[in-house]
């Protein structure tokens, strides 16, 4: 279940720190009772990150394949080696 905190709970740093650690869900910061702020550890940020850019390379893999534009992969391994002296 996500966390939603006002913005004036903010000043304590070091507990919000915590609850960004303990927790894999971001952090949901309101302002004046509406959403303002998401906060998260850097730690799960960079998963996020990395979760997204893989989605998007398999969108972008998905596409190619609609368009006919792939290779056999036993061709490309050839290729591959020659290329690299493999």
């Amino acid at each position: 279940m996500p966390q939603i905190i006002p913005i004036k709970d903010l000043k304590n740093t070091a507990e919000i720190s915590e609850l960004c650690h303990k927790s894999s869900d971001p952090i949901y910061i309101t302002k004046n009772g509406y959403g303002d702020m998401v906060i998260m550890s850097m730690e799960n940020y960079e998963k996020l990150i990395k979760t997204i850019n893989l989605y998007k390379e398999l969108e972008i893999s998905e596409k190619q394949i609609e368009e006919g534009n792939v290779k056999d992969a036993r061709t490309s391994l050839s290729s591959l080696r020659e290329k690299y002296d493999l």
